[in-house]
């Protein structure tokens, strides 16, 4: 248990910066919000999400999904998504924020994660209207796991269920009472999310990912390099194809966690199917400090607003 903990430690709070809190950037300027909204009726701590009205704009507003990172260990840090200015960032520029949790894979092993995005995806969709809400244009965000449960969500979504590697896997799910609504989104912003879990390690990461106890082999019940089949079903880069809606992504070379090398597959199989997508490698860059700051943010929303009217 002490190692879990140390490891949900270092991938939550490795990239915030050492530092005084900044009262100003941390707090959320909202116009209205609503929060720990069951999204499944289960009353699951990783079945809550809160919604952020932007106090910029006119309603209905379009929606940012956003999705913390916690190396899949955490069924409760939607409040992070605040942490280093990422959501007040899309508030002030007009888009509503919903902040999910997700089951960690302690509560359960996956697809139960991404299961659970899109039965939040569905959720918003159905109520749009009850929380001022435009459905028409949805975009996901998300870093570290998060970023590959955000990255997941698009390379999946027209993908209910699919067989890889001899193995079934039922990526929507039936969670809530929101089966009928679409889980579609319209746009993808991945930080550093992790993808092809079987080369993590070959690729320099200074953290041992092959290990049994490691974030992606408890993710999936078992040792990766044990389990290539299972890895596959987890991996977005399994279902990536000239369906899936527009990527940015974004990723530190300097990355200690998450080698950037996960981020230029995805980024490869995405331009070989012809989905329109950009990668930002950031010199010098970590595992968020140097990536996710002012300059990228503001191109994260200039990407977001562009699809936007695209739509």
């Amino acid at each position: 248990m002490k190692k879990i903990l140390l490891l949900m430690l270092i991938s939550t709070f490795a990239w915030a910066q050492s530092k005084e809190i900044d009262a100003e950037k941390t707090a959320i300027s909202s116009s209205k919000y609503w929060l720990d909204i069951d999204y499944v009726g289960d009353r699951a701590i990783g079945h809550k999400l809160d919604i952020h009205l932007p106090k910029n704009g006119k309603a209905p507003y379009p929606i940012i999904i956003a999705i913390y990172g916690s190396a899949w260990f955490s069924n409760s840090s939607k409040e992070t998504v605040f942490t280093e200015g990422l959501g007040q960032k899309l508030l002030e520029s007009g888009f509503a924020v919903v902040n999910v949790n997700h089951r960690s894979s302690e509560d359960a092993k996956f697809p139960a994660q991404i299961q659970d995005v899109k039965a939040a995806i569905r959720f918003i969709r159905a109520n749009s209207a009850k929380f001022s809400l435009d459905n028409s244009f949805i975009g996901v965000t998300g870093w570290s796991s998060g970023g590959h449960l955000t990255a997941l969500t698009g390379t999946t979504n027209a993908i209910k269920t699919d067989k890889i590697g001899g193995l079934d896997i039922d990526i929507e799910g039936n969670l809530g009472k929101y089966t009928d609504q679409s889980s579609k989104v319209n746009a993808v912003v991945d930080w550093f999310g992790p993808t092809d879990f079987l080369i993590m390690d070959q690729c320099g990461s200074s953290f041992a990912h092959n290990e049994a106890k490691s974030p992606e082999s408890s993710l999936i019940g078992g040792a990766i390099q044990e389990n290539p089949a299972k890895v596959a079903l987890a991996n977005p880069i399994s279902y990536v194809n000239k369906n899936n809606p527009p990527f940015l992504i974004f990723h530190g070379d300097k990355d200690p966690l998450v080698p950037d090398c996960q981020s230029k597959k995805l980024y490869e199989k995405l331009q070989k199917e012809g989905v329109p997508s950009e990668l930002v490698i950031v010199a010098g860059g970590g595992h968020g400090p140097g990536v996710m700051i002012d300059k990228y943010y503001n191109q994260m929303l200039a990407f977001f607003e562009k699809e936007m009217k695209n739509n």
